[in-house]
């Protein structure tokens, strides 16, 4: 069966005669208008906006960094595409302070912002101009075009969720305030006015103001260099010519510096970190050419990064043309650059080609993270590559065992009885991945790469959902072969609970020796030597501590760090598993250790957990709400909710923005 998706296309009655007076529009920054899906699985439920009646096609912002207010605020002039009987645009918004909203001309608009709703925000309306923008002689016959331009004054809020704002001691120079963005899924819409869904995709440009001696980077290509203003402060201005979606528009300020990789690809991090940091991704040119052969053209330019703090809550964000990095990531000896592959490859499965729901998050991380699997075994080798597939095998495994077959968070496209956002991450990212290598295995990997590879250039820079993905591999590789439709089991992959039956599992040597010792150490305590453990590789090392018992004695902890050296290992990935299993158990000694790291470390993946596992205990419960009322102010929002909700934590009055 065929599915057909339709595409919203807007009449253009307005351009006939008599349809009154025009404004010239400045096409220069304004790549083509991406489509709008219609169909019931693009239909997104976090957001206000009514894409069909009036849409973003473009934005463009002017703004200026307060770090002693902690806010950023000025003008977002936005391009809209709106219906011939539209008389207004619904925006999202969560605790901006609107003060104006005009025309291009000056003149006022009507607005007012609708009543919040908890985890969503606040509808914006605005009343369209009366005057139209004129058609572009240059556009061709039948393209999709703007018809009204709206200017948005504005401020951010100080606890706006998007913005994580560092004092100067939470940096590694020590000197400097810092600031960074993180906008997935839903908290661009503290900072900017615009229609924040995965499927209302906009070009946008800027100019930011900031304090010297800052830098400033963002999720578009910089334009020149920074031009000096009055008050010791420099303005940058960046531009992003195809269509994203607003939560892949980023912002970073500090005392940063760049560091050129090849022609195409550089970093940028504090001068206290840009050695290491340089040297931990310089397999990143590499990993670009892997990605084109594999799968296309990448179509962004440049492939730059910047090392953020440690405060940041992620591994990393794919943001277009300026991946954001956790600094947790760097072990001096590239082990964990499975995630710059990660992030690298949403510039095909994500950035490229996006889910226009939230409940589709398999279709960028899924797809995504079967993609670094392949660009890390074009990279590092098919050994490396099946070790890591087996790890998030094994992470999907014991993920649904923990939670139920049956439960419809394991779904990978969520279910509507439950919020997007309630998935669990083993379902979108790695079930995705186990779902794709298991099509690559029955299809055929050469046959799979030249559907994949069509997918993103038949899609590219477009909004996609489920039933679009399944349907197109339906038509170009299955047609009317009932038994390979059979075999592959789609509908259970995407849209059933638990783990199919036809699921392909990994190589079962990828971790014979590893998996040897875990057997010996069961049976007989007895650990692997420290040159047996110091020539595993870091995935190696991690398979061991993933797979030892959940409960281990005191004695048992200490012959574990006294052998292996646990507490002095410069992966963090190896030390959080080290941390989590001392403090399940117990283990008083780690304390200290594991009061630096959190006080340090904002990444979400370890912080929870850590947190988690204290909280599990009578003897840990103390420990964590005492470390926890000294470092929650210095965690992002994201890491803040799920730790408040882990120890039932409660603010007291005055400490929310406490530094």
């Amino acid at each position: 069966m065929r599915i057909h998706v339709s595409f919203l296309l807007v009449p253009f009655l307005f351009l006939l005669a008599g349809c009154g007076d025009l404004v010239s529009q400045d096409t220069d920054q304004r790549g083509e208008i991406a489509p709008i899906l219609t169909s019931e699985e693009a239909f997104d439920d976090q957001t206000f906006a009514k894409p069909q009646e009036a849409r973003v096609t473009h934005i463009d912002l002017d703004l200026a960094m307060d770090f002693d207010a902690k806010t950023i605020g000025g003008t977002a002039t936005l391009d809209v595409l709106a219906a011939d009987e539209a008389s207004e645009i619904i925006l999202d918004s969560n605790g901006l302070r609107v003060s104006a909203v005009t025309d291009e001309g000056g003149n006022a608009l009507k607005f007012a912002l609708g009543e919040t709703v908890e985890g969503k925000g606040e509808p914006l309306t605005i009343e369209l101009p009366a005057q139209k923008l004129e058609r572009g002689a240059e556009l061709a016959e039948g393209a999709l075009a703007a018809t009204h331009r709206i200017v948005v004054e504005y401020v951010s809020a100080p606890e706006a969720e998007a913005l994580q704002w560092l004092s100067p001691e939470q940096t590694a120079g020590g000197k400097h305030p810092f600031i960074f963005s993180q906008g997935q899924a839903i908290n661009n819409r503290t900072w900017i006015p615009t229609q924040d869904s995965p499927g209302i995709r906009q070009t946008w440009q800027a100019t930011i103001s900031a304090p010297e001696p800052l830098n400033v980077v963002m999720s578009g290509v910089i334009q020149g260099d920074p031009e000096p203003e009055d008050g010791n402060r420099r303005d940058f201005r960046f531009v992003m010519n195809n269509p994203v979606p607003s939560y892949l528009i980023a912002i970073a300020a500090g005392n940063i510096e760049f560091r050129e990789l090849g022609s195409r690809s550089g970093v940028w991090a504090e001068p206290e970190v840009i050695e290491a940091a340089a040297q931990e991704v310089g397999d990143t040119e590499e990993m670009i050419d892997a990605g084109i052969a594999l799968f296309g053209d990448y179509r962004w330019g440049r492939y730059d990064m910047i090392i953020l703090p440690p405060a940041f809550p992620y591994g990393g964000m794919e943001n277009p043309v300026m991946t954001f990095l956790t600094p947790t990531f760097i072990a001096g000896d590239r082990s964990n650059n499975g995630l710059v592959a990660h992030e690298l490859a949403h510039s095909w499965s994500g950035n490229l080609t996006t889910y226009s729901s939230w409940r589709d998050g398999w279709l960028n991380e899924g797809v995504t993270s079967y993609f670094e699997n392949r660009i890390v075994e074009e990279v590092y080798g098919k050994e490396r590559a099946e070790q890591e597939y087996a790890l998030s095998y094994a992470g999907l495994v014991d993920g649904i065992n923990d939670v139920g077959a049956d439960n419809p968070n394991t779904a990978m496209r969520s279910p509507d009885a439950i919020s997007p956002f309630d998935t669990k991450g083993f379902a979108i990212y790695d079930k995705g991945t186990v779902f794709l290598r298991t099509a690559e295995n029955i299809i055929g990997r050469e046959k799979f790469d030249a559907w994949l590879t069509q997918w993103f250039d038949s899609h590219a820079f477009e909004p996609v959902t489920s039933e679009m993905f399944l349907a197109d591999l339906r038509e170009k590789l299955i047609g009317d072969n009932a038994e390979l439709e059979k075999r592959l089991m789609l509908d259970e992959w995407v849209y059933g609970t638990g783990l199919p039956e036809n699921a392909w599992k990994p190589d079962p040597k990828a971790f014979a020796e590893v998996d040897s010792a875990v057997a010996a150490y069961a049976n007989e305590a007895a650990l692997p030597n420290v040159k047996v453990w110091r020539d595993w590789t870091a995935a190696e090392q991690r398979r061991f501590l993933e797979e030892l018992p959940q409960d281990l004695s005191t004695e048992q902890l200490a012959a574990l760090d006294t052998t292996l050296g646990l507490s002095q290992t410069d992966n963090n990935e190896v030390l959080f598993l080290w941390l989590e299993a001392a403090l399940r158990n117990e283990y008083a000694p780690t304390v200290p250790q594991a009061e630096r790291f959190l006080a340090i470390v904002g990444r979400n993946k370890f912080v929870s957990p850590l947190f988690t596992a204290l909280n599990e205990t009578d003897w840990g419960k103390p420990i964590a709400q005492r470390i926890y009322a000294e470092t929650r102010s210095s965690y992002h929002a994201y890491t803040r909710g799920n730790v408040d909700k882990t120890l039932q934590y409660e603010v007291s009055a005055g400490t929310e923005l406490s530094d």
